[in-house]
This record gives C-alpha cells, sequence and structure tokens, in this order.
C-alpha cells in the first residue's frame, strides 16, 4: 500500500468525494440534474474519489504500470461492449478519447515491460501526461455539448473516418472539435454522468498515478 508523509491525502480526499456524493441530493434542490454546474460538480466528486483510491491502492512501479495498461484494455473493452452490444457508435469526439485511451495504455505497458528507475518513469509519465490532456480537454468539450440546450446543439456532421481521408489534419481537428449533433446525444449515463465524463475522470486519475510512480521506488 502506498504511504506518505505527514498528511494521508488519498484517504482525506477519498472521505471527501464519500460526504459529498452523500450530499449530492440536496445539491439537486438548487438546479437542474443535467446542467452543466450539476455535471461539473458530479465530475469534481468523482474525480477526487476515484483518483484517491487509485493513490490508495497503487502498487510498486512495475506492476502499477502493467495495471494502468489493463485499465486501459478494460475502458477500450468497455467501449466496444457499449459500441457493439448496445449499438451506440462513437462520435468523432468520442473517437478522439478513445485514442488518448489507447496511447495511455501503450505507455503503461511499454513502461511495464522496461520497469524503469526514476528518470524512465519521468519520461513516461510527460507522455502520459501529454496524452491524458489530450484525451482530458476532449472529453471536457464533448460534456459541454452534451450540456448545450437543444437548439443550440450543432448540426450533425460527417463521420470520423470520412473527414480523415477528404480533408487536412488541422481541418479536421477543428470540425471536431466544433462538435456535432451526435456528440450531443448522452447515450449510457452511470451515477448521473455520461460516457465523455467518466473518461474526464479516467485521464485525471491516470495522469495522478503517471506522477506519483516517478516516486515510486
Amino acid at each position: 500500500m502506498m504511504r506518505y508523509a505527514e498528511v494521508p491525502w488519498p484517504w482525506a480526499g477519498l472521505t471527501i468525494a464519500l460526504v459529498l456524493l452523500a450530499q449530492e441530493s440536496l445539491v439537486k434542490l438548487a438546479g437542474d440534474s443535467g446542467s452543466l454546474a450539476m455535471t461539473s460538480w458530479r465530475i469534481l466528486v468523482m474525480t477526487i474519489g476515484v483518483t484517491s483510491l487509485a493513490l490508495i491502492l497503487l502498487p510498486p512501479r512495475r506492476p502499477a504500470y502493467l495495471l494502468g495498461a489493463l485499465a486501459c484494455g478494460a475502458m477500450m473493452g468497455w467501449a466496444l461492449w457499449l459500441q457493439y452490444g448496445l449499438n451506440l457508435d462513437p462520435c468523432p469526439l468520442c473517437s478522439l478519447q478513445r485514442m488518448a485511451v489507447i496511447g495511455i495504455g501503450l505507455v503503461f505497458l511499454v513502461a511495464g515491460i522496461h520497469n524503469p528507475g526514476r528518470l524512465g518513469a519521468s519520461i513516461y509519465a510527460g507522455l502520459t501526461i501529454l496524452l491524458g490532456l489530450f484525451g482530458a480537454i476532449t472529453a471536457m468539450r464533448h460534456v459541454w455539448i452534451q450540456s448545450l440546450p437543444k437548439d443550440e446543439v450543432p448540426a450533425c456532421g460527417m463521420g470520423l473516418n470520412y473527414m480523415l481521408e477528404t480533408l487536412p489534419l488541422t481541418d479536421v481537428l477543428v470540425k471536431i472539435f466544433r462538435g456535432s449533433g451526435e456528440c450531443a446525444e448522452s447515450g449510457w449515463l452511470f451515477l448521473g454522468l455520461a460516457i465523455p465524463a467518466w473518461t474526464l475522470v479516467f485521464f485525471i486519475a491516470m495522469m495522478a498515478a503517471a506522477i506519483v510512480l516517478v516516486r515510486r521506488d
């Protein structure tokens, strides 16, 4: 188990998350449960809880990297089950988030095989942060689009594969981040959060774990 000097802040974070989660029924009285403010509140609570729990249970460096790669594989398996089991086809923003998850999984897998020292762990943490920030920014944009009123939702656009085949990469990224009608569909929900909100929580937790593993000799 991970031990921290002075304040056991992961335990404190987990406790805070549990308290905030218990208070969510009171927060619902303040406004629409589907609003951006409520969604942001839930993301904050889940991020504190999931990240704190991950750091509390974080094993030594090499098994932690392999466990992170396994978690990324599980995320992709879950995404494919949603796509082919529940017929929830990914929108372009979902596809970008999948790429980020795959990228982080590959970084963790290589790190687990390599079993690096502190310098190597710093390099792997940097790569994880770059991929995690890309995925987190994409997820935040997706969450914002899902919070828009129906009359402000962008129209449905071209599929990602078609855009990659016909447009320059910079134009593809611009069109994806503008959003489209299919990106506004919530689809699958768990504890009041849709898929992009949970992927945002995942990206933050993975970046935090990668940073902590730098000093996990």
